[in-house]
């Protein structure tokens, strides 16, 4: 790092502090609450969605709807994740952040004061997807910006822990949205809920603006980037061959990632209410316990990548959910009420804990600072819009056309089989710097 760097920061020439690295990453990881508490909040309402925004004449048709809408509005990620990574590498990560939050809440409030579809018609689904699509936007660079910052003002050694903050802080905010919609389903009633209760947990996320800003305005830029940029005017680097291939790479470790969070922490509430017959309160409350689940085993998944390595946390992840979503469907399908349901959901929510907690840190040591940002948004972005955000969409798809319930487990088991390859070739890189 530069002497001028090194002044302006008060780091040293090691780089970053302990204190200096967790005041910028705690800081960081409450923003991030915010931003995926406004993003996954529609998951979780889409059974009250598909009702408010569509005829009523044919409710799993408009349940489906609903879900291609939270699928199209993933496509607009990859967008995102390149003009809003791209502007993190040339005029910085915090930037970035700052103009992620406050897309994904302007999206976020809109919906909460769309009119019904009873009032306005086919006007209804066309605001909710034109607002889908802005959440989709901002999420397509918050997830590659966060990760890149908090990777960069990781200290070495804890880089593991400190990154998996930012997937605890996404299994976080979805908690948050979860564990809400809960309360309100609780306290409200089905009925109420989704006659007008639906709207409140989007109009809360406009709360979360000006915490979220005051927050990201307050922390510095990360020290590789600004060692970086004084070196060579900004921190992008003109694409290679060698870039496409590690963007390929990434893009094949997202799959499994990817397909599992969004079939078992977005689409169960769904499936638990349909298919095994849950209440609305008690198919929220289930999910909000596997959430919970993750966000406890995260850091800890994170802190031992660091001491055992990144891969072994990686391929068990696969491994499990290559094994277990057939037997646990089956048995969940058996009547055994909400209790069993509940340890399944913290099961799958360990076994993605394996997989967050590591994951991060992983992705971002495949990439240099030069283009991390921009390579590992794209990438990451792409894959959840192609593989995760149609999940929930699949899934209901494949149990119509199929007839069974256990037919979505097929498509979990063929994610963790393309990523367990992807990941079983790459190199270890828990103990090797950041370039």
């Amino acid at each position: 790092m530069s002497e001028a760097v090194v002044g302006k920061m008060g780091l040293s020439a090691a780089g970053p502090t302990e204190a200096q690295s967790r005041k910028a990453i705690y800081a960081a990881t409450i923003g991030n609450v915010m931003e995926w508490y406004d993003y996954g909040v529609y998951g979780f309402l889409a059974f009250s969605l598909s009702k408010n925004f569509f005829p009523k004449d044919d409710p799993q048709a408009a349940l489906l709807a609903t879900f291609a809408i939270f699928g199209v509005g993933l496509v607009v990620r990859p967008l995102g994740g390149i003009l809003i990574g791209r502007m993190g590498d040339k005029r910085g990560r915090k930037p970035a952040l700052i103009l992620t939050i406050v897309l994904m809440a302007i999206g976020t409030v809109l919906i909460g004061f769309i009119p019904t579809y009873g009032r306005i018609g086919i006007l209804a689904p066309i605001l909710l997807l034109v607002c889908r699509m802005l959440q989709g936007f901002s999420a397509g660079g918050e997830w590659g910006g966060s990760t890149a910052f908090m990777a960069e003002w990781s200290v070495e050694g804890k880089r593991g822990f400190y990154t998996s903050l930012q997937q605890m802080s996404v299994a976080g905010g979805t908690l948050l949205g979860s564990g809400l919609a809960a309360i309100l389903t609780s306290a409200l009633g089905g009925e109420a809920m989704d006659e007008w209760g639906w709207r409140v947990p989007f109009l809360i996320g406009g709360l979360f603006l000006p915490i979220g800003l005051w927050l990201r305005r307050a922390v510095d830029e990360t020290p590789p980037y600004r060692e970086v940029a004084e070196e060579f005017g900004d921190a992008t680097a003109a694409p290679e061959s060698s870039d496409f291939k590690l963007a390929l790479i990434a893009f094949g470790f997202t799959v499994h990632w990817t397909v599992c969070y969004y079939t078992f922490l977005t689409y169960m509430p769904t499936f638990t209410r349909v298919q095994l017959k849950l209440s609305p309160a008690e198919s929220l409350w289930s999910n909000t316990i596997g959430l919970l689940a993750v966000v406890i085993l995260v850091p800890i998944m994170g802190s031992l990548s660091d001491r055992i390595g990144r891969k072994p946390l990686l391929l068990a992840s696969c491994a499990a959910f290559f094994i277990l979503p057939l037997p646990a469907f089956w048995l969940m399908l058996q009547g055994y009420g909400f209790a069993f349901i509940a340890l399944m959901q913290i099961v799958f929510g360990a076994s993605i804990a394996l997989f967050s907690g590591a994951g991060p840190a992983a992705i971002a040591e495949i990439f240099s600072t030069r283009g991390r940002s921009t390579w590992m948004s794209s990438s990451y972005a792409l894959a959840v819009a192609i593989f995760g955000g149609f999940a929930p969409l699949i899934a209901q798809w494949l149990i119509q056309a199929t007839g069974s319930p256990l037919s979505p487990v097929a498509y979990v088991m063929a994610a963790a089989a393309v990523s367990f390859i992807v990941i079983s070739r790459i190199k270890e890189t828990a103990h090797v710097p950041l370039r």
